[in-house]
């Protein structure tokens, strides 16, 4: 409609356009300040003057001004603000699609999307608000509860009076739990992306998966009739149910042979064109779940399941440790073996020093010297650390103990220990029961608990503590691990009046994951909504999987 003449792609070649006018619309960060200059400075010198426009999408931050400041184009070139921040992959799932957040905010301390993630639910609630219930937790979260509040008040008055339409509002920061997002997914909507990657909410399914020559990109939401029933299902259900679909198909096309013309001309008209589509997408996700069983099956699936879960159980960690030495040894991935580290040095609340040091070396021996810089930042992140000497602190507290009085010398020792990021993850595990006992097999055919999504060995931490909450509508009850969690200062709650809230938006909770969720956990969520009658929204700063969490903390790009 604005005559716009072609579309590039914003990468590392030049745009070859006849055109007067260029215009960016692009992310807010440095290497797309440096790409426009590199465009800009390269007409200079060939003497062209064009008019430039650059649209920073969801806000423009001063250091790509100062970028372009520095590149001498900023007075060539017009800047201005796109406030997309929502996009909704799915009925039930919005994505802010910044992936970088996890890394700026959780690794580099960078506060500066907190201001995004308030905007947008300023957004939300101007639509859909005010919301009665909202519980939180996490520093992330608090802060952006915090300016998100400020922004009500300043445009006080526009929600006041209305009829809040979703009743809680839940807030979590993604270092609350990081144990749930390292564990390898099972179910199948989980699987597709640790193997395929969805991308946006669509995945390019290769020639190995369409048996033809070609990839397709290939949109997965709730619009897609097969995909929607498998989606939230045990990875070992998914095959059962696929051929059975395949043999209602079969049965439906053969229904057409004993049809007069008028019957077959309904059939074409009305049945046959709804056939085709879900015989083409059932093949795809066929060919998808042979193609993950084909993979899986080669990296010895089962095997690695069993040393997360043993992990997970705190059992047999000597035998766990040999076998993450042995992935590290066979260099089955890079990324692969940081994360089993990772889990077990979350799990076990740090490493041994002995066990991180020899890991490490090992680490960087099979994999390269560059690595090391990955280290650091994970330790920085409290996702890979070494459990500090018990001698040292005490020696260090006895000193200072001598000096001050008793309760002085606690507050000291409780500082000591919130220094090093404790992940307490037993003790966690213990009070929230995240471990389930089960008496003989677990039935994942007919899911009794949110385990299922790990094929019945663990509660993901993120959502049992939505579901303690949301049960007691408070953190009443929860003190300890709120303490355990390191999160004294940071749980929150504040509850309005509920008169006007109608029982129907009791009933809606928005959930917010602030630095990614897990395909997983929206299963669990949607799993727990189908037993206690809530129905979940998941607002995400982006999707995440361990791969993505691991490749976010790594200085070795792939």
């Amino acid at each position: 409609q604005h005559e716009v003449d072609k579309l590039y792609k914003v990468e590392n070649k030049p745009a070859l356009s006849s055109n007067e006018q260029l215009c960016f619309l692009v992310r807010p960060r440095i290497k797309n300040m440096r790409y426009i200059a590199s465009l800009v400075n390269a007409d200079k010198v060939a003497g062209r003057t064009r008019k430039y426009k650059v649209i920073f999408s969801p806000q423009k931050f001063y250091a790509c001004e100062m970028v372009l400041e520095e590149e001498g184009i900023y007075g060539d070139v017009s800047c201005d603000e796109w406030a997309f921040s929502l996009l909704p992959l799915d009925v039930d799932l919005l994505s802010m699609e910044l992936p970088e957040f996890f890394r700026d905010y959780f690794l580099e301390g960078d506060q500066r999307w907190i201001n995004t993630v308030a905007q947008a639910l300023h957004l939300l609630s101007a639509l859909y608000g005010p919301f009665p219930n909202c519980y939180g937790i996490g520093r992330c979260a608090k802060m952006a509860y915090e300016l998100w509040r400020k922004l009500e008040e300043e445009e006080d008055g526009e929600t006041k009076g209305r009829r809040p339409e979703i009743g809680h509002i839940f807030l979590l920061d993604r270092d609350v739990d990081f144990v749930t997002a390292l564990c390898s997914q099972v179910v199948y909507e989980g699987l597709v992306d640790d193997t395929f990657r969805i991308k946006c909410g669509s995945v390019d399914f290769g020639p190995e998966v369409t048996s033809s020559d070609k990839s397709l990109k290939v949109l997965l939401n709730a619009e897609d009739k097969v995909f929607h029933e498998i989606r939230n299902e045990h990875f070992s259900n998914v095959f059962g149910f696929l051929s059975q679909k395949a043999r209602n198909l079969q049965a439906q096309y053969d229904r057409r042979r004993g049809m007069d013309i008028k019957q077959m001309k309904n059939f074409v008209s009305q049945e046959l064109k709804g056939l085709k589509q879900e015989h083409r997408l059932l093949s795809l996700h066929i060919g998808a779940c042979e193609s993950i069983m084909k993979k899986k099956t080669k990296q010895d699936f089962q095997e690695l399941i069993k040393t997360e879960h043993a992990l997970l159980e705190g059992f047999n960690i000597r035998e766990s440790t040999s076998y993450i030495e042995e992935h590290i040894d066979r260099q089955v991935s890079p990324i692969e073996s940081l994360r089993l580290m990772c889990l077990l040095s979350i799990t076990e609340n740090g490493l041994i020093p002995k066990d991180y040091r020899s890991l490490k070396t090992q680490y960087l021996q099979s994999y390269g010297p560059e690595h090391m810089l990955t280290f650091s930042n994970l330790r920085r992140a409290g996702l890979l650390t070494e459990q500090g000497p018990g001698d040292t602190l005490t020696a260090v507290e006895s000193k200072v103990s001598k000096l001050v009085t008793d309760k002085a010398a606690g507050k000291i020792t409780d500082a000591f220990s919130s220094l090093a990021k404790r992940s307490n993850f037993r003790a966690i595990s213990k009070k929230l029961n995240l471990i389930p006992r089960v008496d003989g097999e677990y039935d994942l055919k007919v899911p009794r608990d949110m385990a299922y999504v790990f094929s019945g060995a663990y509660v993901p931490l993120s959502c049992r503590i939505i579901e303690q909450v949301l049960e007691r509508r408070s953190w009443q009850g929860l003190d300890e691990v709120v303490r355990l969690l390191n999160c004294g200062d940071f749980a929150f709650t504040d509850m309005t009046k509920e008169d006007k809230a109608s029982s129907e938006s009791l009933r809606l909770i928005l959930v917010v994951f602030l630095g990614g969720c897990t395909f997983s956990e929206i299963s669990a969520l949607r799993f727990l909504g189908r037993e206690k009658g809530y129905r979940f929204i998941f607002l995400t700063t982006a999707v995440t999987n361990s791969a993505r969490l691991m490749e976010a903390m790594s200085e070795v790009k792939a």
